[in-house]
């Protein structure tokens, strides 16, 4: 199946892409009968490392979507990203600003005009210390509600074996294996035609995670925590790590700085040795 929607950008950045993603991971595909042949859907998937974007888009663009995704909206400010991001049609995410609300009036249109939207629902990488996904935000159930368009949960695993969470210490070679399952459509027509309240968001959110979490834990063969992490209610183990990382970034400067200074001094000794040395010497002394 041929992906619906493509510009000339989004084809070159997936002829650079497709074929490098193919080298580096050993890929498992399943339930791609579950995305729609026609008309527009939202995508939605757990989020683990900063490779994810790359397998759900080689996933869901090897199954006849070229995906839209909705990126922060930093990264359209690149020197190099930028340009290729919004050439390539994606959605910038202009959180905490007057501009919140635009992603999803592009993304409504994008998904009305017969477009595959790709969401994490998380927002961010989880925070859960197993890789769980934890508790989403409510846009991708915000644009559920308003187009009524398919939600299609999708879980993948493996990627942060290419790009551990937290790190840059990418690791291509040799071969990942990397799953990827989608799942049917989430049920959310009783919550159609009913006010976007927060209880309706926070349900409909619960639903597109929970349905989410049971793929990846079928993909995993394993329990998934009773409930699902909370950075509002179990903090936010990132800022622990970033300031670990800041320590270990100071001490080693800290070594380099005084590994620096005991050169300075050898230097110093060295250069007043040999003037001494050479005193002796003029003055006729061996």
């Amino acid at each position: 199946m041929q992906p619906r929607q493509q510009s000339g950008v989004y084809r070159f950045l997936v002829g650079v892409l497709r074929p490098t993603m193919t080298l580096m991971t050993r890929r498992t595909w399943r339930g791609g009968e579950h995305l729609p042949a026609s008309g527009g859907f939202i995508a939605v998937a757990n989020h683990v490392s900063n490779m994810d974007p790359l397998t759900f888009a080689h996933y869901l663009y090897d199954h006849g979507a070229a995906p839209k995704f909705l990126a922060k909206s930093s990264l359209f400010h690149a020197p190099v990203l930028g340009r290729l991001l919004a050439a390539a049609d994606q959605i910038p995410v202009h959180r905490g600003t007057s501009r919140a609300g635009e992603s999803l009036v592009a993304a409504e249109q994008a998904v009305l005009a017969g477009e595959c939207v790709g969401i994490f629902p998380e927002g961010t990488l989880t925070r859960d210390p197993d890789m769980w996904p934890m508790t989403g935000r409510t846009g991708a159930a915000r644009l559920a509600l308003a187009t009524r368009a398919p939600v299609i949960p999708v879980a993948q695993w493996g990627a942060h074996r290419l790009l551990p969470r937290y790190t840059a210490r990418f690791r291509p070679f040799p071969p990942k294996p990397v799953t990827v399952v989608a799942g049917p459509p989430v049920d959310l027509d009783d919550l159609y035609g009913r006010p976007l309240d927060q209880d309706v968001l926070r349900e409909a959110t619960a639903r597109i995670m929970a349905a989410v979490t049971a793929l990846l834990a079928d993909i995993r063969g394993e329990e998934p925590p009773v409930r699902p992490y909370d950075m509002r209610r179990d903090g936010d183990p990132r800022a622990a790590h970033d300031a670990a990382s800041a320590q270990r970034l100071a001490a080693r400067l800290e070594r380099q700085a005084a590994l620096r200074r005991r050169l300075t001094a050898g230097r110093e000794h060295l250069t007043a040795l040999r003037a001494r040395q050479s005193a002796r010497r003029a003055g006729g002394r061996p």
